[in-house]
């Protein structure tokens, strides 16, 4: 029975599927950055990870090799921004 009211109250929670005001705010401020800013940065950090790895300097290569990834993964925020709008049940 719990288990029921639970579900009820999250199936109303937000029944209009409105953005709240951090997400909005974020949202409106990507989407004026171009996808290719996280490409390029992608890229950079590849290419600083690699000078670093030939420098010998391996902690700082593999410090600034993880820094693609999310790079990647923020453009793809960025795309979806982008595609989706900002809040495309507002009203």
């Amino acid at each position: 029975m719990a288990t029921e009211d639970l579900k009820a109250k999250a199936d109303n929670f937000n029944p209009q599927k409105k953005e709240g005001p951090v997400a909005r705010t974020i949202e409106e401020y990507t989407s004026r950055l171009p996808s290719d800013v996280f490409l390029w940065a992608a890229i950079g950090s590849m290419a600083v990870s690699a000078t670093l790895k030939i420098m010998k300097k391996d902690e700082e290569a593999l410090f600034v090799g993880q820094w693609p990834a999310p790079f990647l993964l923020l453009g793809i925020y960025n795309k979806i921004v982008k595609v989706e709008g900002k809040d495309k049940y507002s009203d």
